[in-house]
């Protein structure tokens, strides 16, 4: 079963350009070299940032959680100081998802 995984942080005021370079450039590469994971949604509203992943199942979160590859990109973004807070990670078991074409911007 499908396990969604939702983080939320809120950028530093005129730093969301940053922060979504960190995302596509950092933070996307290391999940794809994760094992389990199936895909990833990040969103930003105003400062308001969600990164929604997709995990084969709750091992595989147990996995990201003690990747060092993982560890360092959460040391690196905490590193960087465009982080305002962030909120602990919830899991959700998926029952319905569809998703069209995704595009790099």
């Amino acid at each position: 079963m499908t396990i969604a995984r939702i983080w939320k942080a809120t950028v530093i005021e005129g730093r969301a350009p940053e922060y979504e370079t960190f995302a596509r450039d950092i933070s996307l590469p290391m999940f794809r070299q994760q094992d389990g994971f199936e895909g990833v949604a990040m969103m930003r509203n105003g400062n308001e940032c969600t990164v929604l992943t997709f995990w084969r199942d709750e091992e595989a979160i147990r996995r990201l959680d003690q990747s060092e590859s993982y560890l360092a990109t959460v040391n690196s973004i905490l590193a960087v100081g465009f982080l305002e807070s962030t909120e602990d990670a919830v899991l959700s078991s998926l029952h319905l998802a569809e998703l069209g074409p995704m595009s790099d911007r």
